[in-house]
């Protein structure tokens, strides 16, 4: 399997890797079939994302989304981040294999349940502003082990 240079620096060398304590907003989501696991950690100040942080159980593609991930949202608005797209991850990662795909969603799904997670703790419904959140275990994605 052929990994992107981008891939493997966001593998080797992971940005935001941790927890946030006084995170308000923290989303996991995980995928039975593989065992990728991702829980992210959100730190909201007046509709900014101020810090994430992200601690992955799963293979090299799911460090590597989850990474990315978090470096595009940061220090973006609410709004920007729920636009975020598991296409868009693949794309900043340079590509990943059609079987590694299903990490990229795992990452969109972490961040808009730490989003969801963010806006029930202020009172406010998420589910029109994040969606409905599918289970990644009823995607039927394709998912192989290394």
């Amino acid at each position: 399997m052929l990994y992107s240079e981008k891939v493997m620096d966001h593998f080797t060398n992971p940005r935001n890797v941790g927890e946030i304590p006084d995170a308000n907003g923290v989303g996991e989501v995980g995928n039975a079939k593989c065992g990728d696991i991702m829980k992210m950690y959100l730190k909201i100040e007046n509709g900014v994302i101020e810090d994430v942080k992200f601690k992955t159980f799963g293979c090299g593609a799911a460090i590597a989304t989850s990474s990315m991930a978090t470096e595009m949202i940061k220090g973006k608005t609410v709004e920007d981040a729920l636009k975020l797209t598991n296409s868009a991850v693949v794309e900043a990662l340079e590509g990943l294999p059609p079987v590694k795909i299903h990490c990229s969603v795992l990452a969109e799904q972490a961040i808009k349940t730490a989003l969801a997670d963010y806006y029930t703790r202020q009172g406010i419904d998420p589910t029109p502003f994040v969606g409905e959140l599918k289970d990644p275990d009823e995607e039927h994605l394709a998912c192989e082990t290394e």
